[in-house]
């Protein structure tokens, strides 16, 4: 595409000769006559450049650019001013100007510098991609699980990710629905455009708005500058709406003009912007229930609903959760500068029992805390919340004190459970094993052999 350039100069014979020069040279050239008509124009479009005159009538080029940095601060901004002093450059470089260029303009100067700065930022655009790439790089390795229900979920955002429709994601409180989001938008087409995440629910509804759709100066009472919204911010990219069904009915209304026609008016201003954004959302919430109480638009729910992901709760993925608690465990242990091996059997006996309200956020704090109280390299029961102690059928104060204490089971299933666990969450690798199991490689070769375990 070509560089969008925006001339800014109440000289209309001016505009005009950098017009041809500019187009001559294969960008796109735009005009505005003074300050206020810049501010408007980019608050609708994206511009590569802003070519911007000092001295104009109704409202000045340094008062112009700050107001254009405002709204889009990476926008690369060049003042034109015959005043050459050097307290006019220097107020002009301090609000955000890239350069400065004295008329009359030397032509093939303006060519150079227009050319010089474009390429600077978009090399600097690129770093920060690249940058924000490296340090947040998401794919659905991620997301740790290898149960059924999790593979089938991996199935739909394979499907879903590479296309531009609108995604659901339902689930517990706790169960990921952020990293499912960040991971559909890291396998989209938009993964190096903006991921804008806004959670509904921490937002009060009469900040909700301003957040999300933006706002004119004095649209309300503190508004002393506009300000961009989330929606205008995730342009070319995607916007997260996690507890959408927070949303009062008034805010739902304007996210569903939004979906239909990709446009939205600022809070207290009459113009329309238009983006082009992907929307995923999410809620813990059963909409079906929201609908029929009232509280949820059904046409906002159907625009939503295009593809629907639901994260099943970690009690429905217990397999899992030997993996996850793994991964959890080396997060922490290199945090916390401490060495710890692994989970005692009972330890992890005590984890698959209990029932996980929380879901995996909780499993992690759990994991956390543990680490952080180990007293030895393994993490035994005494370390874990005292729900999850609770599980124990020994920790009562009427059951025997013995170790192989577990009703209903015999010892013996309890030790091979926990060896094929182990041993799953080791790859079957059997030093790895061994270790957190708290034996030796050969004591672990021998129960391999008395349970007939081929692994």
């Amino acid at each position: 595409m070509k560089p969008q350039i925006l001339i800014v100069d109440d000289d209309e014979s001016h505009r005009r000769m950098l017009d041809a020069v500019l187009s001559a040279e294969g960008y796109a050239a735009s005009h505005a006559a003074d300050g206020q008509q810049a501010v408007a124009a980019v608050e609708k479009q994206f511009y590569d450049l802003v070519l911007l005159d000092i001295r104009m009538s109704r409202m000045d080029g340094i008062e112009a650019l700050q107001q254009i940095r405002r709204i889009s601060p990476g926008i690369a901004i060049i003042i034109m001013t015959a005043y050459a002093s050097v307290d006019t450059a220097v107020d002009a470089l301090r609000s955000g100007a890239y350069d400065y260029l004295t008329k009359p303009l030397d032509i093939d100067e303006l060519k150079h510098l227009v050319e010089k700065t474009l390429r600077h930022f978009h090399l600097e655009r690129e770093n920060l991609y690249l940058k924000q790439r490296l340090n947040d790089r998401f794919d659905y390795a991620s997301i740790i699980g290898q149960s059924p229900a999790m593979t089938k979920m991996f199935e739909t955002l394979s499907l879903a990710a590479p296309s531009d429709a609108t995604v659901l994601i339902l689930g517990e409180s706790g169960t990921g629905k952020e990293l499912v989001a960040n991971a559909i938008h890291q396998n989209s087409p938009r993964k190096e455009n903006p991921f804008i995440k806004v959670n509904c629910a921490a937002l009060p509804e009469t900040l909700l708005e301003s957040e999300l759709f933006g706002h004119e100066k004095g649209a309300f009472t503190g508004a002393s500058s506009t300000r961009p919204g989330r929606f205008r911010q995730a342009h070319t990219g995607t916007v997260f709406l996690d507890e959408i069904a927070e949303m009062s009915p008034a805010t739902q209304a304007k996210i569903l003009r939004v979906l239909q026609e990709q446009a939205f008016e600022p809070l207290g201003g009459g113009s329309t912007v238009e983006v082009d954004i992907r929307v995923i959302a999410a809620t813990n919430r059963v909409l079906e229930e929201e609908m029929e109480q009232g509280r949820f638009r059904e046409d906002l729910y159907y625009r939503l609903n295009v593809i629907s992901v639901t994260i099943p709760a970690l009690r429905e993925r217990k397999d899992d959760l030997p993996l996850l608690a793994e991964h959890f465990l080396e997060i922490y242990a290199r945090k916390n500068r401490r060495i710890i091996k692994g989970f005692s059997p009972r330890a992890i006996d005590l984890l698959m029992r209990y029932s996980w309200p929380g879901n995996v956020r909780e499993l992690e704090n759990a994991v956390e805390r543990a680490v952080i109280l180990a007293r030895g390299e393994t993490i035994s029961p005494d370390e874990l919340p005292r729900s999850i102690r609770a599980m124990d059928p020994c920790a009562s104060e009427t059951a025997p004190d013995n170790a192989s204490c577990v009703p209903g089971r015999a010892l013996k299933d309890v030790e091979k459970d926990m060896i094929l666990s182990t041993l799953e969450q080791t790859g079957g690798n059997r030093t790895r094993a061994a270790d957190i199991l708290g034996i030796s490689r050969r004591a672990l070769q021998l129960k391999l052999k008395k349970y007939q375990i081929n692994k």
